[in-house]
């Protein structure tokens, strides 16, 4: 079995306090801690996902997980990971692997017991170190070095690894919008421009997986720069304008939605793009109402606001007024208003002797909108036993 030297030590105590790794380790002789993991350690960042990888083939993995108590899940036992249970979380473990076939989506891959082997198929060099449970970090292609030179490169061939999978397209700015700085790894742009073609054969789904891990960062204006200046932007999300709105926000401390910064890229077709990229109903909903109507207006009285979140979410009001600039007083009043509530219903209207029918649906209506036009503070009870004593007086 291929190990190699580590290249550096860390202290693993505060990986190993995560609940249930201990277990699961020590039910698998000879595994590691593989990708992010091992990088976010080392960046002294947060880890998040625990990922672990093993020379043990799956089959033998279930035993031992089986044996030392745990539940052993077969999550992708084709492509050789078994999802360990310990402690009521998951992780994952994937026997090591080196790729036979590849088509720019897909591959067919075989079991090895190379640790090299298996971090070569791996994308960027900040994700193909492993370490093993006393803290030995391996590093076999320079990925220390490359996150702290902030610098996101291809392990091995640039042009080679896009073609093998052209989601790592998407990838590189999601990873360059968290760790990247500076001018991109030569190599890695040009397979970039070159392999934007193969972007055309991803699943929209997986393209606005990417997307939405890209706007989610921290601060993705370069990365989403750079994505238009290699030619991504205007295959991914040819319905973008300009940064600028999308810089505002990140500057301006805006909650890092997703959504909201795509609302910020977009200049049309929201709708379309919303059906293309196969968003959720809740972010189609989210998006179309960012951009269905102008920001509330920073001398807004009470009544406005009021009257705004009676039939409109608060999340949309305020990303409407992120995207006008932020202003800082009007959010703080839109946080602070409680959402007013129409106190009345079909059945108060039926037990008032209203017949039901249209004519109901329509008095219910027109009374919603006198309660609205007032701010939300008139008696709505009262103007409804108003109208329906009119009603009873005969005509002269």
């Amino acid at each position: 079995m291929t190990g190699g030297q580590p290249a550096r030590h860390l202290d693993p105590a505060e990986l190993l306090a995560i609940p249930g790794l201990r277990a699961v380790l020590a039910a698998l002789p000879g595994a590691r801690l593989v990708g992010g993991a091992v990088r976010d350690a080392l960046a002294g960042l947060p880890v998040a996902d625990i990922d672990l990888a093993t020379p043990d083939p799956p089959d033998l993995v279930t035993q031992r997980l089986t044996a030392a108590g745990l539940k052993a899940v077969p999550t992708g036992i084709a492509h050789g990971t078994v999802t360990a249970v310990a402690a009521h979380r998951g992780f994952e473990v994937t026997t090591l692997r080196h790729d036979v076939q590849t088509d720019g989506r897909h591959a067919v891959v075989a079991f090895t017991d190379d640790w090299q082997a298996d971090a070569a198929r791996r994308d960027f060099t900040v994700n193909a170190m492993s370490m093993t449970p006393d803290g030995a970090v391996f590093d076999y292609f320079g990925g220390i070095a490359d996150l702290h030179a902030r610098r996101v490169r291809f392990v091995g061939d640039a042009a080679a690894r896009v073609a093998e999978d052209y989601l790592r397209v998407l990838r590189f700015f999601r990873f360059w919008a968290r760790y990247g700085a500076g001018e991109p790894d030569a190599a890695a742009a040009a397979a970039i421009a070159g392999g934007v073609a193969g972007l055309a054969q991803l699943s929209a789904e997986r393209v606005w997986s990417e997307l939405k891990r890209i706007l989610a960062a921290p601060d993705p204006v370069a990365a989403v720069r750079l994505m238009r200046a290699l030619g991504v932007l205007a295959v991914v999300l040819p319905e973008a304008g300009g940064t600028e709105r999308l810089a505002a926000l990140v500057a301006a401390a805006a909650p890092p939605d997703p959504v909201l910064r795509l609302a910020a890229l977009l200049e049309h077709g929201a709708q379309a793009l919303s059906e293309r990229l196969k968003l959720s109903g809740a972010e189609r909903t989210h998006l179309l109402g960012l951009l269905a109507a102008p920001a509330l207006a920073p001398g807004s009285d009470d009544a406005a606001l009021r009257r705004a979140l009676a039939v409109t979410p608060r999340p949309i009001l305020a990303g409407r007024i992120w995207l006008a600039g932020g202003d800082a007083a009007l959010l703080a009043r839109l946080d602070a208003m409680p959402v007013p509530d129409f106190p009345l219903r079909g059945r108060d209207l039926a037990q008032a002797g209203v017949p039901p029918g249209e004519g109901m649906g329509a008095l219910l209506a027109s009374l919603r909108a006198w309660w609205l036009a007032g701010g939300c503070t008139g008696d709505v009870r009262a103007e409804l036993a108003r109208r329906l004593d009119m009603a009873r007086v005969p005509p002269r």
